[in-house]
């Protein structure tokens, strides 16, 4: 089997349910299997989808795993040689797996690969391709530094949006990788529930002597952040797995660079805190 797509679902059954029909639309010439794991949703409609969709293999969760968790357990099942890590609020815009596929074989110590994504309204999302955070992309970032929107900086804005680049860090969104090269990193970090896993998987990877592409040739749709409410329960976890990042690469190997970091990160945080209690005024 060439491709194993594999699927975290919480609670965002109606954009499931669009992603698997892109998924049976646009993947006809690519042998492949669809996995879908639910994270223990309070809301239990997706398993109507189950009748609809009999090729997909559904999994239920008792409990909710995390994003890293639940991705490992799948791909331990996976039959696929490559893996396409898929958020549920995507939705796939055309044709065109078969030929990232093929370039993605042609490439030597190929790791992994984004494409380029949009919201419902077009927008281009410049998560899309990013940089690994370092001490000047990320104090940027965290201390609202203005700067040229065409140059190198934690978002790779230097490089068009349609354009075919190496670049460092792509989304979790949509992450394809050879399933050996995931598993030889060792898959998702565990540690962190949810936000920053990507960044710190992309990372591992080039840890490892791989090489990492963004392939802006071809988008997908992502309605962005449907399953995620904007509460201290977000916050925590947002901010707590950048923080769990640097402590991870910065603490011991750049500490003055951490000490910063960790700084602006706590600044941060409380800035978005005080934003959130004023906006529920």
């Amino acid at each position: 089997m060439e491709l194993s797509v594999i699927i975290v679902n919480y609670n965002v059954t109606r954009l499931l349910e669009k992603c698997l029909l892109s998924l049976q639309r646009f993947l006809p010439d690519v042998s492949h299997e669809v996995i879908v794991i639910d994270n223990a949703s309070p809301d239990s409609s997706w398993k109507e989808l189950q009748e609809r969709f009999p090729d997909v293999r559904f999994i239920a969760s008792d409990t909710n795993l995390g994003f890293s968790r639940a991705n490992n357990l799948v791909v331990q099942q996976a039959h696929g040689n490559f893996i396409l890590i898929l958020n549920p609020d995507t939705e796939l815009d055309g044709v065109y797996m078969k030929e990232i596929l093929t370039f993605a074989r042609a490439q030597p110590d190929f790791g992994c690969l984004g494409v380029r994504m949009h919201d419902a309204g077009g927008n281009f999302l410049p998560e899309s391709k990013r940089d690994v955070p370092n001490m000047v992309n990320s104090f940027r970032k965290l201390y609202v530094l203005s700067g040229n929107k065409n140059s190198r900086s934690y978002y790779r804005n230097d490089i068009a949006e349609d354009a075919i680049a190496e670049v460092q860090v792509l989304t979790g969104a949509f992450l394809l990788m050879k399933k050996e090269v995931y598993l030889q990193v060792g898959g998702l970090d565990e540690r962190y529930f949810m936000y920053g896993e990507d960044i710190d998987l992309c990372y591992s990877v080039l840890r490892q002597g791989y090489r990492n592409w963004y392939y802006g040739k071809y988008s997908i749709l992502h309605h962005k952040g449907q399953s995620t409410v904007k509460d201290d329960k977000y916050l925590q976890r947002f901010y707590g797995a950048m923080q769990l990042f640097i402590e991870k690469y910065y603490r011991n190997q750049k500490p003055f660079q951490y000490r910063i970091l960790q700084l602006g990160l706590t600044i941060r945080f409380m800035l978005e805190k005080i934003r959130l209690k004023i906006k529920a005024v």
